[in-house]
């Protein structure tokens, strides 16, 4: 059996952003609708359009990035309340779970009084529309709920057999069996499989058999996590920093106990505090290996230090929950060889840690880098303990220069400098980018003249040529008589020093 809910990524967004279900709503993943709405669909959006094509359907359309952390979260109560009445749920993906018909169907008489009960359940629990099919695979049962139906015992390879190879949603095979002449499940499910292994590859096989109403995989059973939080209500409000250490060292004591029994450990902590004026303070702290008791402890103390200290608060605590996050199965971490384990490091972190709890998540900033093709945007600040992600990822960057990178980034404004070639003419470029002249002497700002002892490139870039950022400028390396070395843009017809090296 299979639960679906249509259109789930609009029902996250809905219930978790307060978007409204009657408004045209789609979601878009580089540039295309994954799934729209029912308003939207009535307008004429369809699934694949590019933005201004859908928007042109529809002026009104709302439209909303692609995010399956949103789906998934928004998703865990209906798996929830389906857990209420069966066991043994897989998630499939956000909006589809599926589990073994066999216990419902004998709990409740038979398959289709357990897919009632089942849909009224997640009705009542969640406020969510949902759709059951039921068949002999999982692939489809899918195709079963979307089509609303209850395939019989054995009836699976009748079901699929004239449905169209573009529901194995495999756009590459699916084009290629179609000028192949295969235009259905069916006929692909009857080609010999020694065949489509050795013709198509493994993907291919594994898409056959679902073609033939068999399961690629077993279900992987999910085990519905246990309840972790620990709380602590106080009878008189906290107000001073040494009660609260207190408190926090007994939490965390609770807590730890809690993750022990599990066998599990924790690599990140939502401290959250609530005041006698009902405010809400949270924070979640991470740590790159497991949090001990000491270590959950110190961190439940500085937050509260901080938040006792620095906010200000109208009233004290009146109570706190600490919820643990990244679980893991609990290992030993061992120091390792060269450090990056060992007791030097935690001191390290434990110092970071305290000043955030001061200070706040701005107090601790570490540097990662990223993509781009100019060094600054390159570097992003991420403030200590959260996920060290830059703001534009890696990836093939045209223009871009080659390692190593510059040791100082200079603000270009400040430091402008003329090249001329060995007859003294200013270096440019044409239409297409080129220099004008190879590079022989940098007239520097204070008027000293430097001869180029050597040079590379140029790095032409092009950038955001539709709109007002637009940027179009070439950068060299380039080795100075002086022992300098450095990296010069040309932009505008002005040539400036980009940055320096070491």
């Amino acid at each position: 059996m299979v639960v679906w809910c249509p259109d789930w990524p609009i029902i996250a967004a809905a219930l978790l952003d307060g978007l409204s279900m009657s408004d045209p709503i789609a979601v878009l993943h580089a540039n295309r609708v994954v799934v729209c709405s029912a308003a939207a669909r009535a307008e004429g959006v369809r699934r694949g359009l590019r933005k201004r094509d859908a928007q042109a359907r529809c002026p009104e359309l709302v439209v909303i990035g692609h995010d399956p952390a949103r789906d998934a979260r928004a998703f865990e109560p209906v798996v929830m309340a389906v857990e209420q009445l069966v066991a043994g749920v897989v998630v499939l993906r956000p909006g589809v779970c599926a589990f073994a018909a066999r216990g419902p169907a004998r709990f409740y008489g038979h398959e289709e009084a357990a897919a009632e009960h089942i849909v009224e359940q997640i009705a009542v629990e969640c406020g969510v529309e949902a759709q059951i099919g039921i068949a002999d695979g999982a692939f489809a049962a899918l195709l079963a709920a979307r089509a609303g139906k209850v395939v019989a015992p054995s009836g699976t390879a009748a079901f699929l057999d004239g449905l169209p190879v573009s529901t194995l949603d495999r756009p590459e095979l699916t084009d290629l069996l179609w000028r192949l002449g295969i235009r259905t499940l069916g006929a692909y499910a009857r080609l010999p499989r020694s065949e489509v292994m050795a013709r198509f590859g493994l993907d291919a096989a594994l898409a056959q058999r679902l073609a033939a109403g068999e399961d690629d995989r077993p279900l992987a059973v999910r085990r519905p996590p246990p309840d972790l939080e620990v709380e602590e209500r106080f009878d008189e409000p906290i107000e001073r920093v040494d009660v609260a250490a207190f408190a926090a060292r007994a939490l965390a004591e609770r807590l730890h106990e809690r993750l022990t029994g599990y066998g599990l450990a924790c690599t990140r902590l939502a401290i959250v505090a609530v005041t006698a004026d009902g405010q809400e303070l949270y924070r979640v702290w991470r740590h790159d290996g497991v949090l001990t008791a000491t270590a959950i402890a110190d961190r439940t103390r500085w937050q509260l230090e901080g938040w006792l200290t620095n906010r200000r608060l109208a009233s004290g605590i009146i109570a706190l929950r600490l919820a643990p996050e990244g679980l893991l199965s609990q290992v030993g971490l061992q120091p390792g060889l060269w450090g990056e384990a060992g007791a030097q490091r935690e001191r390290a972190h434990r110092a970071l840690h305290r000043t955030q709890g001061i200070l706040g998540p701005e107090g601790s900033l570490t540097a990662v880098l990223g993509g781009g093709r100019a060094h600054g945007p390159r570097a992003t600040l991420v403030p200590w303990g959260d996920e060290r992600v830059p703001n534009l990822p890696e990836g093939p960057w045209p223009g871009r220069m080659p390692p190593p990178s510059p040791a100082r980034i200079l603000p270009r404004e400040s430091v402008s400098v003329s090249v001329v070639d060995d007859r003294g003419r200013p270096v440019g470029v044409d239409a297409r980018l080129r220099l004008s002249g190879e590079p022989a002497r940098v007239v520097l700002n204070d008027r000293s003249t430097l001869d180029v002892e050597g040079w590379a490139g140029p790095w032409p870039v092009e950038e955001h040529w539709w709109g007002e950022r637009a940027a179009r400028l070439v950068r060299l390396q380039t080795l100075l008589s002086d022992g300098r070395a450095m990296i010069l843009a040309l932009s505008e017809g002005e040539w400036a020093i980009d940055a320096e090296f070491d």
